[in-house]
């Protein structure tokens, strides 16, 4: 028994010695759930067909790739074999040399056919001749609108000569039915919107489209954001928002707006709206009985007319296209490997097995199945015929979708796409609230997206950067002279006894020290070196000079000045406030005889709170749907229902922005409750007794008594509470999704804009000498603080 069981062990020991290691296919950017049966089947067959791999997938944030953690791996040497990225980006990673080209694989792989592919989704993945993606999904947008919302305004649509039997086709035509259907409640909010120009998937780049913009100029080294057939395409949109009663009105609409069965479309909320074909999917699965049609996104009336420069065009219908695509990261560890999966999922085979086991798990589930529309032409030829819903309006929609494909244009291909998006947005933000013209807005776009371009050029004349170097000697040299100032101090150490004290000391603060040199002043002074240079992290950083300080200072001076401008009206307002509620609540505390202790707790709880969990809290409570926030349940519940006066926007407003994250500061003034007790325990007793004796009441008391003697501590709150306000990020960030500023950038503030270059558009060099120019206003403010608390914080106050 015994030798057998040996021998059993000695079977075993050998199998897994001689059993090939299994290698591991890391893909960034998708994930497998219970509810991607079809593309979790074809990842496993996949695996059957290559014995020994094992592909793992993660989703490294919304969108499919966060940008910062792929950069991180890419700079790092360990990124992932594979990525889906999505497409108008790949121009501006493989411009860095993030991602490797793959004409060579093509080349080599005979049974892949590029023909099978629409060519301008293709082109989205190419960028100077090369190409750095294989197109994956491809999502043109369509209009769907909602036949009975048509038919309850049919009196309506008739009286002003609209057909109620169908949807618009032009941009006139889409203005008048929004007229016509849009609903107001007594005090001017929207009951109904007819049509929202960015609900949906549209934004500007949609209407540019529709409109035949050309938005860069075909070598890709010009911006041409504010052409006139952009500018037409803004005007459009800002007139259809001026049906709706303004942007903030439409904002302040949007945010009552629910998802799954309750989605504003399937209820009738807004009666017509241009999307994608993923749309379809939530009609199929919540509102499967919905009356609705899809119609071509409704066009200028020249185009539809063929007139004037739309005399000649082929296609009177047109969309935007977008979509994802498989990549390779450089560095990738598995090429080979990454190149075959690639390969497997965007093959017919591996498309049409998706399509089928997902139908599979849909039909087991009693669900409605629709095939999504891809880049790849077989695929979508084969979903069509097999798999088409037996539902006739998602069938003509699905249908639809694939037929514009043949029409559809990209966004421009350009390492400065993000930029050229962003951009453009903002424009949008800026013409919508007023702030600016059409003409202007898109002009200062257009500037900015040019900076850019520009950039690349200058770059790619000067001279590579040593930042090692001058880090070195830079840190070195300021230690040098700490060493030589702390030398020089007065009251240097005399005496044997006093040295070796001091060595003493010196040697047990070494660890801090080391670690403060090498992990603070090093990074410190590096980034000082970095601020005159130009570096995306993936390539050689390169001398530019103060050219990013004139861009701040001259081109960006308007934006830089937007945020400044904001965080000094948190300082200027929520600062006061928060010292005001904040000594006010330490005077009540410490006017109480009994519950004192529990009291304090209860105040100062919040400030132990995480600030992420407190910026959502707030978010809930001062939502704009009174449905969900509880402040604007209780404002309609009583000031709405009195004076029908809207509820406040908070976020989702340009003039409530600031004042919400003021009002979520004061949720945080018990944090200095202990200071705040502290100073008022120090006051001698004696003083509000002869000042009593004089006659003083409480209000005269605490301003010749109290007032006097916390002047440090006010002091003190100041200087801390404006470098705080001055970092004020996580508020912003949390409360935009990472993607904006707030409405019309009410909330763009600096250390945001420091971030957004850094890890969105990867500027280091910008990044760094916009931190310097932060650290300079912190310098200077503080000094001034100091220079006026000469003033009122004596010798006599000091506690």
């Amino acid at each position: 028994m015994r030798c057998l069981l040996l021998l059993i062990i000695f079977v075993v020991l050998a199998k897994v010695t001689t059993a090939e290691p299994v290698r591991k296919l890391i893909v960034w950017g998708v994930t497998l759930g219970p509810n991607d049966k079809g593309q979790t089947d074809v990842v496993r067959e996949f695996e059957r067909r290559h014995p020994g791999l094992k592909v793992e997938t993660l989703m490294m944030g919304s969108g499919g790739m966060n940008p910062q953690k792929l950069m991180t791996a890419i700079a790092g040497g360990q990124p992932p074999d594979v990525v889906y990225q999505d497409r108008f980006t790949l121009a501006d990673w493989a411009s860095r040399g993030a991602f490797m080209p793959l004409d060579d694989l093509i080349v080599r792989s005979p049974d892949f056919k590029v023909s099978d592919y629409y060519s301008s989704v293709w082109a989205e993945a190419c960028f100077e001749g090369k190409v750095y993606g294989v197109p994956w999904m491809a999502d043109t947008r369509i209009l769907t609108w909602n036949r009975a919302v048509f038919r309850e305004k049919a009196v309506e649509l008739r009286s002003a000569g609209l057909d109620p039997g169908r949807a618009p086709r032009t941009w006139s035509e889409l203005l008048a039915y929004s007229k016509v259907l849009t609903e107001k409640n007594p005090d001017g909010t929207l009951r109904r919107a007819g049509f929202i120009p960015n609900f949906g998937n549209a934004w500007f780049t949609m209407y540019a489209a529709l409109n035949s913009a050309q938005l860069m100029s075909p070598d890709g080294r010009t911006c041409t954001l504010d052409c006139p057939e952009a500018i037409e395409a803004l005007e459009f949109v800002r007139s259809c928002y001026e049906v709706l009663g303004g942007a903030e009105n439409s904002d302040r609409f949007a945010t009552t707006f629910r998802g799954e069965e309750n989605d504003a479309f399937f209820t009738g909320q807004v009666a017509m709206k241009i999307d994608g074909d993923w749309a379809l999917a939530g009609i199929a699965r919540y509102a499967p009985k919905l009356d609705f049609g899809a119609v071509p996104p409704p066009v200028p009336d020249d185009r539809f007319a063929k007139h004037g420069r739309f005399a000649s065009i082929k296609h009177t219908w047109t969309t935007w296209a977008g979509g994802f695509a498989w990549s390779i990261p450089r560095g990738a560890q598995r090429v080979e490997d990454a190149w075959e999966f690639i390969k497997f999922v965007n093959s017919f085979e591996g498309r049409m097995m998706e399509v089928r086991h997902q139908d599979d798990l849909n039909r087991a589930r009693g669900q409605m199945t629709f095939p999504r529309i891809t880049a790849h032409k077989p695929t979508n030829l084969a979903s069509l015929r097999d798999f088409l819903p037996k539902n006739a309006n998602l069938a003509a929609a699905v249908k639809l979708h694939s037929e514009l494909l043949d029409m559809a244009v990209t966004r421009p291909v350009s390492f400065a796409g993000k930029v050229l998006w962003d951009e453009s947005n903002r424009a949008t933000d800026a013409v919508l609230h007023g702030e600016l013209s059409s003409q202007e807005a898109l002009a200062l776009a257009r500037q900015a997206v040019q900076r850019v371009l520009d950039d690349r050029e200058v770059a790619n004349s000067r001279p590579i950067a040593d930042l090692v170097t001058p880090t070195v000697v830079g840190t070195l040299g300021v230690v040098a002279a700490l060493i030589l100032v702390a030398s020089r101090a007065r009251g240097a150490f005399k005496g044997r006894r006093a040295r070796q004290e001091a060595w003493a000391g010196h040697l047990f603060a070494a660890p801090w020290t080391i670690g403060f040199v090498i992990l603070s002043l090093g990074p410190l002074v590096a980034s000082a070196v970095v601020s005159f240079t130009q570096w995306n992290i993936l390539q050689s950083p390169r001398w530019v000079g103060a050219k990013n300080y004139q861009d701040l200072f001259g081109s960006d001076a308007a934006t830089l000045g937007k945020a400044f401008y904001n965080v000094f009206y948190l300082a200027g307002i929520g600062l006061p406030l928060g010292l005001v509620t904040g000594l006010s609540i330490a005077l009540l505390l410490h006017s109480l005889n009994r519950s004192k202790g529990f009291f304090q707790s209860l105040v100062y709880m919040p400030s132990i709170v995480p600030g992420v969990a407190t910026v959502v809290m707030w978010l809930w409570i001062l939502h704009p749907d009174p449905k969900i926030g509880l402040a604007n349940s209780l404002w309609s519940a009583t000031v709405g229902d009195w004076f029908h006066l809207p509820s406040p926007g908070w976020f989702a407003a340009e003039d409530w922005a600031k004042p919400t994250l003021v009002l979520m500061g004061l949720g945080g003034a018990g944090s200095g409750i202990v200071i705040w007790l502290a100073g008022l325990r120090g006051v001698p007793k004696e003083l509000y007794e002869a000042a009593a004796l004089d006659g003083a009441g409480p209000w005269r008391q605490f301003s010749i008594v109290t007032l006097p003697h916390l002047a440090p501590l006010v002091f003190f709150n100041s200087v801390t509470g404006f470098s705080g306000v001055l970092q004020t990020f996580d508020a912003v960030f949390i409360s935009s999704g990472g993607n904006s500023a707030g409405p019309n950038d009410s909330l763009l503030v600096p250390v945001f804009h420091l971030f957004q270059n850094a890890f969105n558009y990867f500027r280091m060099g910008y990044a760094s000498a916009l931190a310097w120019i932060i650290f300079a206003v912190v310098m200077v403010v503080t000094a001034i603080q100091f220079l006026v608390a000469r003033r009122y914080v004596t010798e006599e106050s000091t506690l």
